[in-house]
């Protein structure tokens, strides 16, 4: 590669760019199935356990997401910029590795990979909604606050059952997070893991209040400039700045039309 000139490289790289966008193109629908599927695997796995066959499942689904991410860095023109905007993914994709080794299996560390799992988890399910549903739109909002309550409901049962008398079930854990996503709550988790989710829950509660209150405001703005009253207004507004405009073409005809008059004067006056 070093043998080519500044141009060959561009080309290349370009070369590269596109076959990264057509493998991702092709991949898109397959990797968001799997995307989901790896949600409702994290939240079995939380809640109830897995059993040996989804053990199976999901350690094939883990190695898909290896193997698709290796692909896309050796396609990527810039290595370290794509491992840089993909860090978190990456973090996903090691902590089941760690899992392997039993003998770490402490249970504050293994808590901690929890967390950084449901993390990764959220991440990866965002990649694969962005794809059906799109980045815009109410719907997309509600749906990735679904997913993130589904998912910060299950990290908060499995970090809370045992040691907070408030969360006995899912359906509380369910509760709580709901309620802390949409309205804040006063609630506040015992274990150390539980209170950097409920943290990170809140961060997302504030940037989808923002988004909501964002989009309630543009459709009421956009219901009131669709109203027949605000119609007529805005037709009287236009009318009123058509006769003004009007006007001021009058105006600066009746100037032209004297500077004109008084120029021809001066001229007939020079003559004689």
């Amino acid at each position: 590669m070093k043998d080519l000139s500044a141009k060959q490289q561009e080309e290349f790289n370009q070369n590269r760019y596109e076959l990264l966008q057509q493998l991702e193109e092709f991949l898109n629908l397959p990797m968001a199935i799997l995307g989901f599927a790896w949600l409702a695997l994290l939240v079995a796995d939380l809640v109830w356990g897995l059993t040996p066959a989804l053990m199976t499942l999901l350690g094939t689904v883990w190695i898909i997401f290896i193997a698709d991410f290796l692909i896309e860095l050796l396609l990527a023109p810039k290595r370290i910029a794509f491992l840089k905007a993909n860090w978190l993914t990456i973090i996903a994709l090691i902590v089941p590795a760690i899992r392997v080794f039993r003998v770490l299996h402490i249970l504050r560390f293994a808590r901690g990979l929890a967390l950084t799992r449901i993390v990764g988890t959220i991440n990866r399910s965002m990649r694969s909604l962005r794809f059906t549903m799109g980045r815009r739109g109410f719907g997309y909002i509600v749906a990735l606050a679904s997913i993130v309550a589904l998912a910060g409901s299950s990290g908060m049962y499995a970090f809370e059952r045992g040691i907070n008398p408030d969360i006995k079930s899912l359906g509380a854990a369910l509760w709580y997070t709901v309620i802390g996503i949409t309205i804040s709550t006063d609630y506040r988790p015992y274990s150390p893991e539980g209170r950097v989710l409920a943290f990170l829950l809140g961060l997302f509660s504030l940037a989808i209040t923002g988004y909501v209150t964002a989009a309630l405001a543009s459709y009421f703005i956009g219901r009131d400039v669709e109203s027949d009253e605000t119609a007529v207004l805005n037709k009287k507004t236009i009318d009123d700045l058509r006769a003004e405009i009007q006007a001021l073409r009058d105006e600066n005809k009746a100037v032209i039309s004297e500077v004109r008059s008084i120029s021809k004067a001066l001229n007939e006056d020079r003559k004689k």
